[in-house]
Formats: structure tokens, C-alpha cells, sequence
């Protein structure tokens, strides 16, 4: 009887051990030889379909950063649209291994919705957008005033929270995706519109003439960006952690797609060695080779350069750094030591 319960148990402990189920996501990865990466249903500068038809955008680099360094290769990425409220799900549920898809760091969706923040890679803050004909110029105008939103969002919880602190009343008019949203408030249905201010500033691009739209001043939230991953693999989390600092450092150190391998000969900086895999061997911290980060920056650049090609000056965006700029320029970005 001993030696079959232990037949028994030694069968189910192989079966396991085997079975793809238990793999990790960066072997999962590895296998079918394509990152599945979440992006949104089209939000420009973020992540949205170029004229070729090709998903471009700050989140989208953030993932092709991730394939370089995984897959050798940036292009290796199966791109999902999300909606709002699928993100969450299709990361916990493994539908995708990564959303780099806008999302706010929170303390529900960190402790309770079965997913893993990795690096704030935009810092952003809630705001509204009006017609310019309404003549308003505050927010706290808004009394009164029906407000389109998106379901599954902090926004609307931002919005009450609002109103409650300012006295006014808010209707909130609630809707499935950004898309349906915005093109009720485009349409009338709704005397104003809210989200990131940063998506506010995209959106605004879209509309026939931008001009008649006007965003009110007041941020009046916290909304830190970050990619997320399933909860619980933290081997995943920590690769795609690292990759996202290593380009925060390597526009701290002044290491950018043009001079990557240039510097990595030439460099006398012992932590630039490092981060280039000439010294030490941190590539195996993260499961990876000691070039991983040199491919990152290949494929897309830094992170001021990341930011640079779609909110810089010369794109129709051309949204200020801000907080988004490194710490040592008076910003939020601050990489931990790569050692």
C-alpha cells in the first residue's frame, strides 16, 4: 500500500513539474517566441495605429524594449486592444503577459485584483476638457454639468471625489470604452469630458478642430503609470521592472540608441559596465544575458528619447516633461541602482 501511494505521489509530482501550467511567463515567453503585450483601443502617443497600420506610441516602446531584451528582437510582439476595464482581467487571467496599456497604480488593484505593478513610467493627473464656447475657465465652473467618463477606471471615483471637495454637483455619464466616451462629449451628450490630463491633450488632437475645446487647469488627482503583470511571477516582474529602469539610467548616464555600443566599448564608468553586461553579471539576476539592456536601448532609445519621439515639441502633443523628467532635472524618474 506504502509503495503505491508513493508511486501515486511521485506520478502527480512529475506531472506537474512538467505541465505548462505551472510555467513561469517568461519561459511561456520564450516558447512561443512572441511577447503578448496589452495596449489601449487607440489613444495617440500612447499607443495607437500609425498610417501603415503599425501600433506605435510611448507604451508600445516600453513593450518592444521588453521583446529586445527577452526575444532579441522588439518586432516579436502580439499587440491586444484593451479596453478600460478588460486590462486588469486580461493580465491576471494570462490573456496577456504584460499591459504597458495607461494604467493607474492603486492600492486595490495592487493588494486585491490578482495583478503587479512594476515602474511608474508616466506620471499623470486627472483633469477635464470642455468647449471652448461654454467660456468656462475653471473647473469649479462645472456645477451642474453632465461629465462623460469611462467605466472601470479611477476616473470615477475622481469625479465624486471631486465634486464632494468643491461643493458641486457632478452627473457623471458612464461608458464602456474611452472611445464611446469621447465621442459622446464630441457629439454633445455630454457638457464635458475626463481622464489622464495627458490623454485629454491626445484626444483633443482628434477632434475636427481642436481649438473649439479648451482643458481647464485643475489636476485634481494622482495618477502614476505603470505597466502591470500577472501576480505572483516574480521572476516576470522583476525582468520587466529592470528593463523599464535600465532606460531611465541610461538617459541618466547619457546612454542613448545612437552611441549605445560605442559607450559599452569605450566607457570607463564602472555602473555604465555593468549596465552594458562588460562587467559583473547582472543579466543573470533578471534570467537574461549580460546584453539584454543593450538590445533595450537599441530597439528604442532612452527614456527621454522614448518620451521625446511622442510628446516632445515636435509632435502634435507636445506635452512638457514635468514630473516626467529625471530626478537629477528636478522630476520624479529615478532608476534604482542597477548592482
Amino acid at each position: 500500500m506504502i509503495k503505491k501511494m508513493y508511486a501515486l505521489i511521485t506520478t502527480v509530482v512529475c506531472t506537474l513539474l512538467v505541465s505548462p501550467v505551472f510555467a513561469g511567463t517568461l519561459e511561456n515567453v520564450k516558447s512561443k517566441d512572441v511577447l503578448t503585450l496589452g495596449v489601449s483601443e487607440g489613444v495617440t502617443g500612447f499607443s495607437a495605429p500609425n498610417d501603415q497600420g503599425v501600433w506605435a506610441g510611448f507604451d508600445v516602446d516600453m513593450g518592444r524594449a521588453v521583446a529586445a531584451a527577452v526575444l532579441a528582437d522588439p518586432d516579436k510582439i502580439k499587440f491586444v486592444s484593451l479596453a478600460s476595464k478588460q486590462k486588469i482581467v486580461a493580465v491576471s487571467s494570462g490573456q496577456v503577459d504584460i499591459t504597458s496599456r495607461t494604467t493607474t497604480w492603486t492600492m486595490k488593484r495592487d493588494a486585491k485584483q490578482g495583478v503587479d505593478f512594476t515602474v511608474p513610467v508616466f506620471y499623470d493627473g486627472q483633469g477635464f476638457m470642455t468647449t471652448k464656447a461654454s467660456g468656462l475657465t475653471s473647473a469649479k465652473q462645472l456645477d451642474g454639468a453632465s461629465v462623460c467618463v469611462t467605466s472601470g477606471t479611477t476616473s470615477e471615483l475622481n469625479v465624486a471625489d471631486f465634486a464632494r471637495a468643491n461643493s458641486i454637483t457632478l452627473e457623471t455619464v458612464v461608458f464602456e470604452g474611452k472611445k464611446e466616451a469621447f465621442h459622446a462629449y464630441t457629439t454633445s451628450r455630454c457638457d464635458a469630458f475626463t481622464t489622464d490630463m495627458s490623454q485629454i491633450a491626445s484626444l483633443r488632437t482628434t477632434t475636427k478642430n481642436p481649438a473649439d475645446h479648451v482643458i481647464l487647469p485643475e489636476i485634481f488627482s494622482k495618477e502614476p503609470l505603470s505597466p502591470l503583470v500577472k501576480h505572483g511571477d516574480n521572476q516576470w516582474k522583476d525582468l520587466v521592472t529592470w528593463v523599464l529602469y535600465g532606460l531611465i539610467e541610461a538617459e541618466e548616464k547619457g546612454i542613448t540608441q545612437a552611441n549605445v555600443l560605442e559607450v559599452k566599448k569605450s566607457s570607463k564608468d564602472p555602473v555604465v559596465l555593468r549596465m552594458l553586461g562588460v562587467s559583473g553579471d547582472v543579466g543573470s539576476f533578471i534570467n537574461l544575458d549580460n546584453d539584454w539592456l543593450v538590445r533595450a536601448i537599441q530597439a528604442v532609445g532612452n527614456y527621454g528619447e522614448i518620451y521625446e519621439r511622442h510628446f516632445g515639441p515636435k509632435t502634435k502633443l507636445n506635452i512638457p516633461r514635468g514630473l516626467n523628467n529625471l530626478w537629477t532635472n528636478g522630476g520624479l524618474l529615478y532608476a534604482m541602482p542597477i548592482r
